[in-house]
């Protein structure tokens, strides 16, 4: 490819890392793949590409790959404070790495500067909190009470049933 054009997509490779990440939010998962791999063909060396398709990872539940991806970034770029957010995320979706995911998240508030990324981490952990740690709380499909289910349901036309 010529130079000139070449340069011209590196240019806008911020917009592509955009890109992605709004075709993820629409659920578009094979356009927001594409993208991202498009940008890191763009630029080899940058994590943003990296950090959008971990982020395609988490959305998808598939947490063990979005590990992978996160940790492959945070060993890359030790201050990079999303991709830290991101994998302290998928800590909290994994009982046995919530705390460590907490603490992750914690570190990662105090450390950075960016508004944002500390929005992000005080809804994770809200969302732990309020979610993920209440052990008495039943699934809303779960509600009912094994009484409830036994007792003897009328039915319109006037006859119990079991």
């Amino acid at each position: 490819m010529n130079e000139n054009k070449l340069q011209d997509f590196k240019d806008d490779f911020s917009l592509l890392i955009e890109a992605g990440f709004v075709a993820v939010k629409q659920l578009d998962e094979i356009s927001a793949t594409r993208i991202f791999q498009a940008a890191q063909a763009l630029s080899p060396k940058s994590t943003a590409p990296q950090i959008g398709l971990g982020y395609i990872a988490l959305n998808k539940l598939e947490i063990k790959q979005a590990v992978k991806i996160f940790e492959s970034v945070v060993a890359q770029e030790p201050d990079n404070h999303l991709a830290q957010t991101f994998l302290g995320m998928c800590f909290l979706l994994n009982k046995p790495k919530r705390k460590k995911g907490e603490k992750l998240i914690r570190d990662t508030m105090e450390k950075t500067t960016d508004p944002t990324i500390k929005s992000l981490g005080e809804i994770s952990l809200e969302w732990a909190e309020k979610d993920l740690k209440s052990k008495d709380k039943l699934a809303p499909f779960f509600t009912k009470e094994k009484d409830e289910e036994d007792e003897e349901v009328v039915e319109e036309s006037g006859k119990k049933t079991k």
